[in-house]
């Protein structure tokens, strides 16, 4: 039977008061000459803890470990647009998920990959998420599967906002002590509708850090 997490939905809980938002019903298209949240906010080069190092530790700056274990499978059921700028931001977007859980699985949330993939109010949100898998004594553990990913970059080009669905009905959190996983029954509640805002890091360096992410949460049209 699909079950889902109980602590996936205490995480989201504690976060949509500081950073929901309505993205209401309908197809959501917007025009070309919508104005996008965040566009004109400015990027911030990141922290010094955000080069890697060690084994595998490339020259560029997104060459940071953003693995997981075996058991926190994150997939990204979406194509890249054919946009260079727009399919690195889509990457990144994945990449700054991929942090917030990694961060889940390392019990921090001051990992270099945090540092690398987001910035401003996206910084604010990923650790407002880790810290409650943290409080709560759980990681994370199954399939979070994210789909019907869009793009739509910004006129000054350098922010794209990624809008994406998410099915969190197979991830489930585990107690870190017991290794005892937590299931409720399934629910509108294991479908979220996300944008992340992501921005160009001014270096040159084709790397996307996410500013800004607003969560619809039980979205029907993620269904």
């Amino acid at each position: 039977m699909k079950r889902r997490s109980l602590p996936v939905a205490a995480a989201l809980a504690a976060s949509a008061a500081l950073l929901l938002t309505a993205c209401g019903g309908g197809d959501d298209k917007s025009s070309d000459n919508d104005k996008i949240a965040g566009a004109d906010q400015e990027t911030e080069t990141p922290k010094e803890s955000a080069k890697p190092s060690g084994a595998g530790a490339t020259d560029k700056p997104d060459g940071v470990d953003v693995s997981l274990p075996k058991d926190m499978n994150l997939v990204f059921d979406w194509d890249k647009p054919e946009n260079k700028d727009e399919s690195a931001a889509m990457e990144d977007a994945a990449n700054y998920l991929r942090a917030i859980y990694r961060g889940v699985d390392k019990r921090t949330s001051k990992d270099a990959a945090l540092a690398a993939y987001a910035t401003g109010e996206a910084t604010h949100y990923a650790e407002t998420q880790i810290n409650e898998w943290i409080k709560g004594g759980w990681t994370g553990t199954g399939t979070r599967r994210h789909y019907d990913a869009t793009t739509r970059s910004a006129p000054n080009g350098n922010s794209v906002e990624v809008a994406f669905c998410a099915d969190t009905g197979k991830f489930y959190g585990k107690e870190v002590k017991t290794g005892k996983v937590l299931k409720t029954e399934p629910s509108l509640k294991d479908f979220n509708f996300y944008k992340v805002i992501m921005v160009k890091l001014p270096t040159g360096e084709d790397l996307w850090q996410a500013s800004k992410v607003f969560v619809e949460t039980e979205a029907q049209k993620c269904q």
